[in-house]
């Protein structure tokens, strides 16, 4: 196939469009740019591929001149792969910094769902472990005023018994 003049404008007029909007600041325009390079290098490739012809699977019937050059097909398929994974990454890029415009003065500090459930759970095992902290120090302070229950108990006077039966009915 010989290259038409169609196709020469139209891929010189798509990478000239593409480069110059691509010179833009906003990611959308780098975005429309990079897809109209993308686009214009298949129309490149598939232009150099040169004439038509049977496809490259060889049976009994093709012989080596009717057969197409499969290399500029493989070159466009992954020329195509490779522009739709720049745009994926574009497209991403062009999410967070809307999503961080959108967050005005917080930026980068609003905590996803399970980031605020584990700062919670965190905040309640510290105060956890800080009532621990005070049990402790309040039985070493009971131990230290009254020492051993076993001590305490020798140096109290004797408890008085309880009275009979008998001494309640005489103290009626």
């Amino acid at each position: 196939m010989s290259a038409s003049l169609t196709l020469v404008v139209l891929m010189a007029v798509m990478y000239g469009t593409g480069v110059y909007v691509m010179l833009e600041k906003s990611l959308t325009r780098i975005l429309i740019g990079f897809l109209l390079v993308g686009n214009a290098t298949n129309l490149l490739i598939f232009m150099m591929s040169g004439r038509s012809g049977a496809a490259p699977i060889i049976d009994g019937g093709t012989t080596g001149a009717d057969i197409v050059d499969p290399l500029p097909q493989v070159l466009m398929l992954t020329a195509i792969v490779i522009n739709f994974g720049i745009t994926a990454f574009i497209l991403a890029l062009i999410y967070r910094s809307w999503w961080l415009s959108n967050l005005g003065d917080e930026g980068d500090d609003v905590l996803a769902d399970e980031e605020l459930d584990e700062a919670i759970e965190a905040d309640a095992a510290e105060q956890f472990h800080a009532n621990l902290d005070d049990d402790d120090e309040a039985v070493r302070h009971v131990l230290e005023e009254g020492g051993d229950a076993d001590e305490s108990d020798e140096d109290a006077p004797p408890a008085e018994e309880e009275p009979s039966e008998n001494e309640r009915d005489v103290m009626r």
